[in-house]
């Protein structure tokens, strides 16, 4: 992390708010747990707001100083984004009377905040093992089988990206010592090479959905219950993009990734028919946007990844809320199956239209102000064949989430189905994303003065940016009509696709039916050999010899004129207790101790 000139002692931690909450949240019943689901973010914002850059907060542990808090300008802006996040997503999930999963939501909100916060790698992997364990409530939630086997995948997933980077940490501090725990940019290290720093990109490419580590989101999002996903995309995959933005600026590697992430998800968005599995794509798509500017790597396209982090949590929350409230209501969500809900559910309809407009960057709305300087930064810098990658990612998007969305759950064909209007708290939490969307489109500057670089002075309403933007808009508004109207739009088939969620599935059951097989069969024939073969044996040896031994002895006893002989009732007894172990020590203990003794003393006198 980058040094301050100055530095003071905070009080309590930002995350503090949303830690009480979650706990009055899982102690309070009723009413007043979702009480406590809107005021802790509300008072946490506060907390946020006054935080004065330079504030750290240490905490000894085990003879180690662990910096638990770094107050910058990028963490402030993550969290300002977080409890507003918490606020707008406690009221949508007002309604909720499960403790567990408000309390756990609170909770998971509370890492986030402790990630945009940690001030070292220590206090950075504690945090970020929290958001897997907590998040994960918002899948099992739902409480189906499906959600359930959903969650194990998640959560198999997020643990594997914390060990991912504890492994990491460990081989960076076993080469570098105390210098590697800090935050400070690993790109050198990383190009150069380091197992560590590649280590550590991975586990953070793991929750930012990078390709073919990307199937956890669409698999638990879709599954989660109809709060969960507002939730779900509002902190994970930021808090990856503000690592990235930390510890990987300037990542070559990066600008590929990003523009991949950007590019594949259409293709799979067009052919879905689970609505929020096609928000799910289009989340990935927009990450990439982010992860190419982390990888430009200038303060303006950092600016922008950060900013696009910001605005993407608005108006993807506002999509998940109007799906989610779709759910709620009908307790469906294949677009081949709604359709004509705009009659009874007009709010729902207008918000959905405003997060479609965002989402596909139209002027005046929050995601035109911080994608366009992601777009400009890339050809800037020149790279050239990103930058058609993510002119062809923008007319995607809208096609899928900007139009698609909308069009299949509100219009369409009308499947009949007359639901009520989303309930006044989903419509409140609906609207006041709707505002933000809208009033960060109109007033950029509001959001550029948070960023760590104030954005460098950039103007996004030019007359290059703007009618860039509206020329690649209405280009894919005339190819999805024309499509329709020839027929020839994938039409919205009642199925899931797996993508590359088949591949894990697939080898990952071959590998549980092989270690089956082999280890079951090891078990077995370990068994046979040595616990009923080889060690049964010696067992039945060794008690049969302290039977013989000791008949034997009786019988030469008694051939020497001693009265020693075992009558046939204490011969039955003998073998009754040594069979069953009641001799404290055997004969045959007893004669391999004599054994071992003779062997010692014949090795010293030789």
């Amino acid at each position: 992390m980058t040094a301050l000139a100055a530095t003071y002692e905070i009080g309590a931690h930002p995350a503090t708010a949303l830690l009480i909450g979650g706990l009055a949240a899982a102690v309070l019943r009723g009413r007043f747990a979702s009480i406590a689901l809107v005021l802790s973010p509300l008072f946490g914002l506060f907390h946020v707001y006054g935080l004065e850059l330079g504030g750290v907060s240490t905490l000894n542990l085990f003879g180690y100083e662990i910096l638990g808090v770094s107050v910058d300008q990028q963490a402030k802006v993550f969290g300002y984004l977080f409890h507003i996040a918490a606020l707008v997503a406690g009221i949508y999930s007002f309604h909720v009377k499960d403790p567990w999963q408000v309390s756990m939501a609170l909770f998971y909100a509370a890492t986030a905040v402790g990630v945009a916060f940690a001030g070292d790698m220590l206090s950075l992997f504690l945090w970020w093992e929290g958001l897997a364990i907590t998040s994960v409530f918002q899948i099992w939630g739902r409480k189906t089988k499906t959600a359930e086997d959903s969650g194990f995948r998640y959560l198999f997933f997020h643990v594997s990206s914390g060990l991912l980077l504890l492994f990491g940490v460990l081989l960076r501090y076993h080469g570098e010592g105390l210098s590697a725990l800090s935050l400070d940019s690993l790109t050198g290290a990383l190009e150069g090479g380091d197992t560590g720093s590649m280590l550590i990109l991975l586990a953070i490419g793991i929750k930012a959905a990078f390709p073919g580590l990307h199937v956890w989101l669409k698999d638990g999002y879709a599954e989660a219950t109809p709060t969960g996903p507002v939730w779900l995309c509002a902190f994970t995959t930021k808090c990856a993009v503000c690592m990235l933005a930390r510890l990987f600026p300037g990542a070559e590697i990066l600008i590929t990734v990003g523009g991949v992430m950007a590019m594949f998800p259409i293709f799979y968005a067009v052919i879905e028919n689970d609505l929020r599995r096609v928000l799910c794509y289009s989340k990935i798509n927009q990450i990439g946007f982010m992860v190419v500017g982390i990888g430009v790597g200038t303060e303006l396209a950092i600016d922008g990844a950060i900013a696009h982090a910001f605005t993407h949590v608005l108006y993807k929350g506002l999509l998940f809320m109007s799906m989610g409230a779709v759910l709620f209501r009908t307790g469906e969500i294949r677009g081949s199956h709604l359709g004509g809900l705009y009659k009874t559910m007009p709010w729902t309809t207008g918000f959905c239209i405003i997060g479609a407009a965002s989402i596909s960057a139209f002027p005046l709305f929050s995601g035109f102000v911080s994608k366009s300087i992601i777009i400009t930064e890339t050809a800037r810098n020149g790279h050239s064949l990103v930058w058609l990658c993510l002119l062809f990612a923008s007319a995607g998007v809208f096609h899928h989430a900007g139009i698609k969305i909308p069009f299949f759950a509100f219009f369409a064909h009308d499947s009949g189905l007359r639901p009520k209007e989303a309930p006044i708290n989903m419509l409140l939490a609906m609207g006041i994303s709707s505002f933000l969307c809208v009033f960060l489109g109109c007033n950029p500057q509001w959001l550029y003065d948070l960023l760590p670089n104030g954005a460098a002075g950039y103007h996004p309403y030019d007359a290059t940016h703007v009618i860039t933007q509206l020329e690649i808009l209405l280009f894919s508004a005339l190819a999805f009509t024309l499509l329709n109207l020839w027929g020839k739009y994938p039409p919205e088939l009642p199925s899931v696709n797996l993508d590359a969620d088949w591949i894990y599935r697939k080898v990952g059951l071959g590998f549980l039916q092989f270690g089956a097989v082999f280890w079951n069969g090891l078990n077995h024939l370990s068994h046979a050999l040595l616990v009923a073969g080889l060690t049964g044996k010696v067992c039945t040896f060794a008690k049969a010899a302290q039977v013989n031994s000791t008949i034997f002895l009786s019988m030469i006893l008694q051939g020497l004129g001693f009265n020693s002989s075992l009558g046939a009732k204490s011969e039955q007894a003998l073998k009754r207790r040594v069979r069953f172990g009641i001799f404290p020590i055997g004969l045959t203990t007893l004669l391999v101790l004599f054994l071992i003794l003779a062997f010692l003393y014949a090795s010293v006198t030789v």
